[in-house]
């Protein structure tokens, strides 16, 4: 980045870095999509003023005793500028009533412990009870090593209230942002009723060299992008950011009744206002 430039990770050609901010952190050259920090996701869906924060009290865990965790929690916390690997609350999109969860791979690279586990039961029980429509974006590395078990139980959990929403005939709207990866994908990521994805997003279980390991065959080029996920039928669309939330209104609009004001969960926030575009 040089003179108030930006340059692009795959042309490598140069914009300005208020063109990226007006973009959507999309590439003006080639249109490719870097990450968006939790506060830009939320300005990018939710209507202007709607978004509120679920709070809870679960703080840190450390489920097994690992020296040095909580450190590196707190670390990840200042870098983040959040408390953990996914951020909850509820708003409107386009008028209609939405609860959604967010997940930053700049956490731990958006791994799944207890905490983000526990988030993710309640935003889908909470969908549940409400009637109202949940829609969760996607970002991780899997489960998280530093909780063990405790964090391989998280898929079960994830994925036994996804089914509740499901009993319910609730909507579960999955958005797929680059990396979805590991126990995530294994579970709830891949429980939706609709799945889109962003553009050249890398969605998968394992690393390719895993897999060819274990199945003992050569694996195509290019098949754990969002592209290649959607031709064999694993993906419903692949939705770029400047018309994100125009289908996501759509699909709330054809799956409830009328708009309805948003009970309020909360205001304290679990993003900090520090966290700015790149």
């Amino acid at each position: 980045m040089n003179d108030g430039n930006r340059q692009c990770a795959v042309c490598h050609r140069e914009s300005p870095v208020q063109q990226w901010r007006e973009n959507w952190n999309v590439c003006p050259c080639c249109d490719h999509h870097e990450t968006l920090s939790t506060l830009e996701r939320i300005s990018l869906i939710a209507d202007t003023g709607t978004f509120l924060w679920h709070e809870d009290t679960l703080g840190k865990r450390n489920p097994i005793g690992m020296a040095g965790y909580e450190e590196k929690l707190d670390q990840n916390a200042l870098k983040a500028h959040q408390e953990e690997a996914v951020v909850t609350g509820s708003c409107l999109i386009g008028g209609r009533p939405a609860i959604i969860g967010i997940m930053s791979f700049l956490f731990m690279g958006g791994s799944m412990g207890t905490v983000v586990g526990e988030r993710i039961t309640r935003l889908l029980l909470d969908g549940a009870q409400t009637r109202t429509p949940v829609i969760l974006f996607t970002a991780s590395g899997g489960a998280r090593m530093q909780e063990g078990i405790f964090s391989l139980m998280q898929m079960s959990r994830t994925s036994a209230a996804a089914a509740l929403l499901e009993e319910a005939k609730v909507p579960l709207i999955i958005v797929l942002t680059h990396p979805t990866t590991g126990g995530v994908t294994a579970s709830f990521a891949m429980l939706g009723d609709i799945t889109l994805a962003e553009p050249e997003a890398l969605i998968g279980f394992a690393g390719p060299r895993v897999i060819e390991g274990t199945i003992g065959q050569k694996l195509p080029e290019g098949f754990q992008t969002a592209e290649f996920q959607m031709e064999h039928g694993f993906i419903d669309s692949i939705v770029p950011r400047s018309r994100l939330k125009d289908t996501l209104a759509w699909l709330l609009k054809v799956h409830t009744t009328k708009p309805h004001a948003t009970k309020e969960h909360a205001t304290k926030p679990h993003v900090t206002e520090e966290a700015n575009h790149d």
